[in-house]
């Protein structure tokens, strides 16, 4: 069972920047592929970035392509991810999620979950 705690998050002007982190414990974190997702009031839970189990391959949303980076240190448990040049639009509960089987930016995929932090971008 693996338990992971997001943090970082919080209110910032637009044209701002944040980073998230995701602490993972209960599992072996370099064996899990894993991915962001957020959800904004009203909306499904749409995917934001992954990166995989050891770091080489990340791929991100269009929306968020060239603004927001995601890395991972192995050693610490924990997945980062960098986000910049926040606009309205990214409002919304941010949550990490590990998947042991497959890389991918389905969230039906992903077994365990964090609670999310919320992040507001005000205008």
């Amino acid at each position: 069972q693996v338990q992971l705690v997001e943090s970082g998050g919080g209110l910032v002007q637009a044209g701002g920047s944040l980073r998230l982190s995701c602490a993972a414990s209960g599992g072996t974190f370099s064996s899990y592929h894993m991915g962001w997702f957020r959800q904004a009031p009203g909306q499904e839970r749409e995917f934001v970035a992954y990166i995989s189990s050891r770091g080489d391959r990340i791929s991100a949303a269009d929306s968020v392509k060239g603004r927001f980076t995601l890395s991972r240190d192995n050693a610490k448990n924990t997945v980062y991810l960098q986000m910049n040049s926040l606009q309205p639009a990214d409002t919304a509960v941010y949550y990490c999620a590990a998947s042991r089987i497959l890389l991918t930016s389905n969230p039906n995929y992903y077994t365990y979950w964090g609670q999310g932090t919320q992040v507001t971008v005000s205008s």
